[in-house]
């Protein structure tokens, strides 16, 4: 598993809540689960009480996006370090038994779970992930959805840092909604434009 993978884990976390609509879908132990993915041994040890802490640190790393967003790298990368230091991690060498085209075992970092709770494990490889990517691409690759009222998190990998929209159908809603409003603006000046013609004396 790559370290770049990791980063997925934050963002998934962090989309569980959509501020602007007032919905949270991190309402069980069988969300958190399916946010570690089935194969997880972290996800066997979830339950309760990581509820209200799996929220905490959704907070966090959406002020990591937020900040990021807003072009306050800074203060990204200071609320990033808070919860590396908070939630460290033990980054190993792994084959997980996966061989090359030779038989030779596929060497990777992989980030060991010696966490004391499924959220301090959570959230040491999402802040990990995270950290990684933003140093690796930049800290403007950390973006908010522009499409209102939608604001979830995503990750820019777009070659030439175009990326704007959590996903093509916000992207897709937000040029329609352009294409909209420059149509009511053209069919305001028409309007205008004929209202002036109407109310001007003409000459006889």
């Amino acid at each position: 598993m790559e370290l770049a993978y990791y980063s997925d884990y934050a963002v998934r976390l962090v989309n569980t809540e959509e501020p602007a609509r007032e919905k949270d879908s991190l309402t069980s132990v069988e969300v958190i689960k399916d946010l570690f993915g089935s194969a997880s041994q972290m996800a066997r040890r979830v339950t309760e009480a990581d509820l209200s802490r799996f929220r905490s640190v959704r907070a966090r790393l959406r002020a990591v996006f937020t900040a990021a967003d807003e072009g306050d790298h800074t203060t990204a990368v200071d609320l990033l370090n808070s919860l590396l230091l908070e939630f460290p991690v033990s980054p190993q060498i792994s084959g997980h038994d996966i061989l090359d085209e030779q038989g030779r075992p596929r060497w990777h970092m992989h980030l060991a779970d010696h966490a004391s709770n499924a959220t301090a494990g959570y959230a040491a490889i999402s802040a990990m992930g995270l950290a990684f990517h933003l140093t690796e691409f930049g800290a403007d690759r950390l973006g908010l959805c522009q499409a209102p009222p939608c604001r979830n998190a995503y990750l820019d990998t777009s070659t030439n840092r175009s990326r704007r929209y959590c996903s093509d159908r916000c992207a897709t809603r937000a040029n329609v909604a352009a294409y909209r409003a420059r149509k009511r603006l053209e069919a305001t000046g028409r309007t205008a434009e004929n209202s002036q013609e109407a109310s001007t004396p003409t000459d006889r």
